[in-house]
């Protein structure tokens, strides 16, 4: 439940549409519900203007489709169920229809040490996607072994209304492949960047634009890449200021942090769309 719903239900209580008992009886799930071991947090939409996302690693599938469905009886907006296997998909899908599977583009599934990072066998799956949004996100990829990660960020902000333009194999080994896309970074309103090996296009990116630039470093790369270690920490260290620096394969975060700089531009806009 989410500002608006609540908002309305508290409306119709007071117009005599909704008896106090069934408003009562809705009200109950807040600000959690107790459910396949979980408890569901039907109150963070309420307090941060977006619901939780379900994460599907260690949970069974049957775990996953009844997390989902009690999500979407709750009322709140997007449902993602994100990092899912294809049993987990499945499930969710049966007993919730009308998923939208999001998958990365085609590439070697992962070794089992890195079974949580985005890969082909791994999906996004998002229920009650919000409306269309004015907002131009751009997800910039360095290279294609990034590109997972990236299609992470780029469903769960479409998940939110944001159709997000993607930019990929743009890393800086080739630089002329990068100095290509700067019109269409600097159109954005916010950018994404997602770079394995040492991390060097947040910083190119954040030197030539004046967009929030959201960094994420990947665990691609050769051996001192120490699966996105250096990355992270050269994003830390970038001389670009104002560089925002989530944790390493994180697409979910970064878009996140993009939504939330998004809302607050459009808060003191009048509202997104």
């Amino acid at each position: 439940m989410d500002a608006e719903q609540l908002a309305g239900l508290l409306a119709e209580v007071r117009d005599g549409t909704v008896s106090a008992d069934e408003a009562l009886a809705r009200l109950r799930r807040l600000p959690y519900a107790e459910i396949a071991g979980a408890r569901i947090d039907h109150h963070r939409a309420l307090r941060t203007g977006h619901p939780e996302a379900v994460y599907g690693p260690g949970k069974s599938p049957s775990q996953c489709a009844r997390i989902v469905a009690e999500m979407l009886s709750g009322g709140s907006g997007p449902v993602l169920l994100t990092r899912a296997g294809a049993d987990q998909v499945g499930a969710a899908l049966a007993a919730c229809p009308g998923g939208v599977v999001h998958r990365p583009a085609d590439r070697e599934p992962d070794p089992p040490d890195r079974a949580e990072q985005p890969s082909a066998d791994l999906a996004t799956v998002v229920w009650r996607a919000a409306p269309t949004r004015h907002e131009q996100v751009v997800v910039a990829a360095a290279g294609t072994s990034d590109g997972p990660v990236a299609s992470e960020a780029a469903a769960v902000l479409g998940a939110f209304g944001v159709d997000a333009g993607m930019v990929s194999d743009i890393g800086l080994a080739g630089l002329h492949r990068f100095l290509a896309e700067i019109d269409t970074l600097a159109s954005a309103d916010v950018v994404i960047v997602v770079a394995g090996m040492e991390g060097a296009l947040a910083t190119a990116v954040a030197g030539v634009v004046p967009a929030p630039v959201v960094a994420v470093p990947t665990s691609a790369g050769y051996g001192a890449a120490l699966d996105g270690v250096t990355a992270l920490l050269a994003m830390h260290a970038s001389c670009a200021a104002g560089i925002t620096v989530v944790g390493i394969d994180n697409g979910f975060g970064a878009a996140m942090a993009a939504m939330r700089i998004l809302d607050l531009a459009a808060s003191r806009d009048g509202g997104a769309g």
